[in-house]
């Protein structure tokens, strides 16, 4: 049988008639369309001293007429064929990394560790703001082995890290979880670190599989402390460690070797040609999100400004990264009352959709299957093959089904 959304989710939505509605309002104040930061400065002397420009007003890509569509598909796909993942697990591929993995190799990267007891603890999913941009830069981002972006309300976007193989200290600033944090904790067998949510979402945390697994002041948990700064607001102003949450975990019995039930898969050399990809912006409706590939790694701007880890001051940098089209749903979930209030999105991924994979500076496209709650995401060409990434971190950028927003330059 094809996922379904879990039953807790189903039933809360059902009970508070689920509609759609004709538009969100922000969460919080947003610049006004086509505000940019300042000019972005040169990375430090350890990043790559090739840069290119800012973003400006003028489009990053002024060669292309129409914005290119990740795969313009109407509707999820709501069943899949459970015999065609098990025969393509079967095969064998040349330099194929994956879906199984030997025990000093992280399944999440493809890449092989120098301590194998790390992968012997529980993956921490961890919520971390995005906006306003006095936020930025966040802290130990570039530690995480894969960052989801996703919508939260009025058009800004909000992150949920995933670690595993690394740890990182301070994380943050963290932030209060939504729909989408139902679905990730469950695909990777993950802990949850959050702070905030609505009612509503709140007891379907309550009601999840995962709720032993929750680390969250929103149950009185402890874990995380306050940085105090006078330019942030207190809600911007909490953080945590992945230290105190796995000894929270030891506490419990909880931080056990995760559980996964599929992989993906990773090669150093891409199959087939792609197109050139040097650079990838994609516009969400309040911020911008710039990547450019210099060096083996793609490395990031937000808002026209670089964007760099505040435990480091290093620039983000990722080995992939992966546009990943899923249908979204408005809610009448009340998550705020600014502006006239602003409401939940459901952001659903499962069944299958489209997914553009960027890595070694080339694009490929294909789609994404979920069949089941506990699967993570996989990823597979349009001829139905393992389309793998390159072994490294990676950086999800999940979008509503055909958005328009994607640019990219050879």
């Amino acid at each position: 049988m094809p996922y379904k959304p879990a039953r807790a989710l189903r039933c809360a939505l059902l009970l508070m008639l689920l509609f759609l509605l004709p538009g969100c309002q922000p969460e919080e104040a947003v610049p006004p369309a086509g505000a940019i930061e300042p000019a972005a400065t040169l990375p430090p002397t350890s990043q790559p001293a090739t840069v290119p420009p800012a973003i400006t007003d003028t489009p990053v890509v002024p060669t292309l007429a129409e914005p290119q569509v990740v795969i313009n598909t109407p509707t999820p796909v709501p069943t899949v064929a459970t015999a065609e993942p098990t025969a393509i697990a079967t095969l064998t591929i040349p330099g194929l990394i994956g879906p199984q993995f030997p025990d000093d190799v992280n399944p999440l990267t493809g890449e092989q560790v120098s301590d194998p007891s790390v992968l012997q603890r529980r993956p921490l999913a961890i919520k971390i703001s995005n906006y306003p941009p006095e936020v930025r830069p966040q802290s130990g981002i570039n530690n995480a082995d894969l960052i989801f972006e996703h919508y939260a309300e009025g058009g800004v976007t909000r992150f949920t890290a995933i670690f595993y193989s690394q740890d990182a200290d301070p994380v943050g600033s963290i932030r209060s979880g939504r729909l989408i944090d139902l679905e990730i904790p469950v695909m990777y067998d993950a802990a949850f670190g959050y702070s905030g949510s609505s009612g509503p979402v709140r007891q379907m945390f309550r009601e999840s599989s995962f709720f032993e697994r929750i680390v969250s002041p929103d149950f009185a948990h402890g874990g995380y402390y306050r940085v105090e700064d006078p330019n942030k607001a207190v809600e911007h102003t909490l953080f945590t460690n992945t230290y105190n949450l796995r000894y929270i975990l030891d506490e419990r019995g909880q931080n056990r070797p995760p559980e996964f039930q599929n992989g993906m898969t990773f090669r150093e050399e891409p199959f087939g040609q792609g197109t050139p990809a040097g650079s990838i912006e994609l516009q969400y409706t309040a911020t911008s999100a710039y990547w450019q590939y210099i060096s083996g790694r793609y490395w990031r701007w937000t808002d026209g400004t670089l964007h760099t880890d505040a435990n480091t001051g290093t620039q983000l940098n990722f080995r992939n990264v992966i546009v990943l089209g899923a249908n979204h749903v408005d809610t009448d979930i009340l998550e705020n009352l600014i502006g006239g209030g602003s409401y939940s999105i459901q952001i659903q991924i499962w069944g299958e959709g489209p997914v553009s994979i960027f890595r070694d500076g080339l694009r490929f496209d294909g789609h994404w299957r979920r069949e089941n709650p506990q699967d993570m995401l996989t990823f597979y060409d349009l001829d139905g093959n393992p389309l793998p990434l390159g072994p490294g971190n990676s950086f999800i950028q999940l979008v509503p089904l055909g958005f328009t927003g994607l640019y990219t330059t050879p």
